[in-house]
């Protein structure tokens, strides 16, 4: 019982023991003098001598003793108070070191056994790779051998096969072939024994792969199958089959688009007719005027030229993939066209006329976009363009139908045919048409824009005579001639549109719309003309009605003077009150019932223009005027524009009608002199006219002409409405003028009306204008 209780209290003490350290502990790490020791990078000889120099040493170490013993208790008592832990893991650390020495044991076992393995491995091993080495390089030295022996009789053979000449050349391709093979993947080079021999192999390979080339550029521009299967036969046995056609097409297509530049080339059209002419420098070299004839007779040459060169390009190009179709390898059976066209490719016509398509589209479309004459002759001359299309089409579809004879009469003998190929062709058709691709319509597709633009202008020049037939606000139908003209101008665009079906189609559907016109314009005039019988009635009552009032003037006296005032005692004439109430009245209720205001105007604008000849013919004929008079007589001419209003859109639109009535009123207050020499005369106002108000200056004596025949002032009008020839009406004044100089003379009088030599001149003036 009392160890036990021993044991509680060294438990309490440990744990009291332990509080207080932990104190202690905690007291020491915040003394300053500790906090060095705490560092990592502690050094005691630093620490040491710093303390020398810092402090008493006595002190110092006495501070240090006094650390040590407090750990030193603090180490007592943790010892004690985990004393069976301590323990625990002492007897653990025995046992460890006991499987330690047991694993050190086996392992120093294992290593001898492996070592005891590796010394039987090791030598067996190094002689299996000396030996595998010894074999490979046997190998290696033994496939060389036999290489250089092969390449050195195959170097022999080729000799006498270049020797050959073209007889040989696919033998010499195969021996060539078979040379590349065993060149591959080896390097040959500083071999004495063929050092001479690979010399002459690459000698043989240049010229064996330039006379192909040759065979095969004078196979395909003679047509000769022959020649042009022994070229293929040469390339696939050098195994460049596909590059050379590659580089045959691109080489077609490069031609063609240098071709297609060529003959759309500005200053390759334009240079004979300006050879003699040189420009300044920047200066571009157009087409004058003068020179269009002979810039588009080059154009059109040099468009020959181009479809020439395109059927021939195009008939190499299907020659040769005849041949491509029908040559097979005499070894591999394997049909050339299949190492060319793979995986569903189309084949090289189909993407050779492609090419040549786009070509034409593009080159053309940046020609026409940057030469305005360019695309003037394409537009206005597209007949032609197209007919030159049409004719190569033609020339490709009748060469497709020969080359099959070509084929069967041209010694191909030699030519490893299947025969089934023979016997179901094709090729025969230049393209065949596909569900999805037009060839034809590919190739006309380049003359979309141009197509368009002509067939405006040919609608546009099958309106134009229907249009000249038909003026605005015309009335008359079209005479014989004039449907002559018509019919010759439809003729003219069906017979230039003949050169192709579809632009036929086009043009008749211009020439549809044209007679369309037509008819809707003479149905158009056919209804006007019985609207205007059906109001002719009513214009004519309206313009009796007007006339009847206008000449009621005469019955108003315009010979008094001036008021006081200076202005005429009313503002117009009662007359002209009566016409202005009277062309108010027949508007309202007659002209604005109708809805068709265009056509209304149409007749009552003539209504108006003959109202105011006969306003100015009967003003002109008043005598005497005073000067009151010509003041009321200028209002009334103002009051005549507003009398007319109603009969018209603007009175402006009565053109010289309108220009008459505002020219006339100034010349009621000028001088005769003036009057006689107004720039008016003759354009606006008719000679007539003005001798006529002339003779209100003159005394009674010099009669107007209405008053030597003794007419009244309608029936002068009306002589004036029979006689419109302005001759007429002069001679008529001509006689008054002389038969008062007859009067003077019989009275012996001794001079004339100041107003006379001015009448006589102007008269005089007239009539050698009519002249």
């Amino acid at each position: 019982m009392e160890g036990g209780d021993g044991g509680v209290a060294v438990a309490g003490l440990g744990a009291l023991g332990s509080g207080g350290a932990a104190a202690t502990v905690r007291e020491l790490l915040q003394d300053e003098c500790y906090s060095d020791f705490l560092n990592e990078d502690f050094d005691v000889k630093t620490y040491t001598s710093q303390s020398i120099h810092q402090a008493v040493i006595a002190e110092q170490l006495a501070k240090l003793a006094q650390g040590i013993s407090q750990l030193d208790k603090e180490l007592h008592l943790q010892v004690v108070a985990r004393h069976e832990d301590l323990l625990a893991q002492a007897t653990g650390i025995e046992s460890l070191e006991g499987v330690l020495e047991m694993m050190q044991m086996r392992i120093g076992a294992l290593q001898g056994a492996v070592d005891r393995m590796k010394a039987k491995i090791v030598e067996p091993y190094n002689k299996i790779v000396a030996r595998t080495a010894q074999l490979a390089r046997l190998q290696v030295a033994c496939d060389l051998l036999r290489r250089i022996i092969r390449i050195s009789y195959l170097s022999k053979r080729l000799q006498g096969q270049l020797q050959g000449g073209s007889k040989e050349i696919t033998k010499a391709a195969r021996s060539l072939s078979e040379l590349d093979y065993l060149s591959q993947g080896i390097d040959l080079s500083g071999i004495e024994v063929i050092e001479n021999d690979l010399l002459f192999i690459a000698r043989a390979r240049l010229e064996v792969e330039n006379q192909a080339k040759r065979l095969l550029e004078q196979g395909v521009e003679t047509q000769n199958p022959t020649q042009v299967g022994t070229a293929l036969q040469v390339f696939h046995n050098l195994g460049t089959l596909k590059d050379t056609i590659t580089s045959v097409m691109d080489g077609y297509c490069a031609s063609l688009e240098e071709n297609i530049n060529n003959t759309l080339d500005i200053k390759v059209l334009t240079q004979p007719s300006q050879s003699s002419v040189r420009g300044g420098p920047g200066r571009s070299t157009l087409p004058t005027p003068g020179n269009t004839a002979a810039f588009r007779a080059s154009l059109w040459t040099n468009m020959e030229k181009l479809m020439d060169h395109i059927c021939a390009v195009c008939g190499q190009v299907q020659h040769l993939q005849k041949v491509l179709t029908k040559k097979r390898d005499p070894v591999s059976h394997i049909c050339f066209i299949e190492e060319i066209v793979k995986d569903g490719q189309p084949d090289i016509l189909y993407t050779f006329w492609n090419s040549v398509t786009q070509a034409l589209s593009s080159q053309f479309h940046m020609a026409t976009n940057s030469s305005m004459f360019l695309k003037q002759a394409f537009e206005g001359e597209y007949p032609k363009l197209l007919r030159l299309y049409n004719d190569l089409w033609k020339r490709l579809q009748q060469y497709s139908q020969n080359i099959q004879g070509n084929f069967n009469a041209g010694g191909a003998t030699d030519l490893y045919v299947d025969v089934q190929n023979m016997e179901d062709d094709k090729q025969d058709i230049f393209i065949p048409k596909k569900p999805d691709y037009d060839p034809e319509k590919a190739l006309k597709d380049s003359l979309q824009p141009y197509d368009a633009a002509y067939l405006s202008k040919s609608l546009s020049r099958l309106f134009d005579p229907i249009n000249l037939v038909f003026p605005p606000g015309g009335h008359n139908p079209p005479s014989s001639d004039e449907l002559d003209g018509i019919i010759k101008t439809i003729a003219s665009e069906l017979n230039v549109a003949a050169v192709d079906a579809n632009l036929t189609l086009a043009v008749s559907k211009n020439v549809a719309k044209t007679i369309q016109l037509y008819g809707v314009k003479s149905e158009q005039l056919a209804i006007h003309a019985l609207m205007g019988s059906a109001v002719q009635p009513l214009l004519t009552s309206v313009g009796d009605a007007i006339e009847a009032i206008i000449i009621t003037m005469h019955q108003e006296d315009f010979s008094g003077s001036l008021s006081s005032s200076g202005k005429p005692d009313i503002p117009c004439s009662l007359y002209m009150k009566e016409l202005q109430g009277f062309i108010a009245r027949v508007t309202n209720d007659y002209f604005k019932q109708f809805e068709c205001s265009d056509f209304v105007f149409d007749h009552t604008e003539a209504i108006a223009q003959r109202a105011i000849e006969l306003f100015i013919r009967n003003a002109s004929l008043i005598r005497p005027l005073g000067e009151g008079g010509k003041m009321r007589l200028a209002a009334d001419f103002a009051q005549m524009e507003l009398a007319v209003g109603p009969f018209c859109r603007r009175v402006s639109d009565l053109g010289k009608s309108y220009r008459m009535l505002r020219s006339f009123r100034p010349l009621l207050f000028q001088t005769s002199e003036h009057v006689a020499n107004s720039p008016a005369l003759g354009e606006i106002i008719p000679f007539s006219v003005i001798l006529q108000f002339l003779f209100t200056r003159a005394p009674a004596e010099l009669k107007s002409p209405f008053q030597r025949a003794e007419w009244s002032h309608a029936r002068f009008s009306q002589w004036l409405d029979d006689h419109p020839s302005e001759k007429d009406r002069l001679l008529l004044i001509r006689g008054a003028l002389e038969a008062y100089v007859q009067s003077v003379r019989s009275r012996e009088g001794k001079e004339f009306a100041p107003v006379y030599p001015i009448m006589l001149q102007l008269l005089q003036k007239a009539m050698s204008a009519l002249q």
